[in-house]
């Protein structure tokens, strides 16, 4: 039998994603944000999480995806990354699937930009591809390019 690993999954625009279940504190519906001046575009603020501070990572504008309709609220999957914990902002959580490496495979060639980038491969499952998300490139937050004034 192959080895098998869990994955907590959500959906992400028209994306299916997993992150691996060892990698996932917990699951929480939206909650309340401070927004921080300055931050990167990513960065959609900071939550307080019993006391811990955490940043909240919206991953539609992470992986260069459209904005979340207005009206939708976002979903926390909070994630371990070394000592800290970060929440990613997802659209829709899914199952915990179990799959084995026997249905791993490199991302897609038509698969394309950030979200390419952001992920490790896919599993081909019965109706549908799981993107194999990179936490850690997925909470690694690029600072927005400071445009020097010109002089004239």
């Amino acid at each position: 039998m192959a080895n098998t690993q869990q994955f907590c999954t959500f959906y992400l625009e028209n994306y299916y994603f997993g992150i691996e279940l060892l990698n996932v504190q917990e699951v929480l519906r939206q909650l309340e944000l401070t927004e921080v001046p300055l931050a990167p575009h990513a960065v959609r603020g900071l939550m307080n999480l019993r006391g811990q501070i955490v940043i909240a990572v919206d991953l539609r504008r992470q992986l260069g995806l459209l904005e979340r309709p207005e009206g939708k609220p976002a979903m926390n999957v909070i994630v371990r990354t070394g000592e800290d914990a970060v929440s990613l902002l997802v659209d829709e959580i899914g199952d915990v699937v179990e799959v084995g490496d026997d249905t791993f495979e490199p991302p897609p060639e038509t698969l394309r930009g950030k979200v390419r980038s952001a992920i490790r491969g896919v599993h081909k499952l019965e109706k549908q591809l799981m993107h194999v998300l990179d936490t850690e490139r997925a909470c690694t937050v690029e600072e927005r390019p400071v445009v020097a004034p010109t002089e004239h």
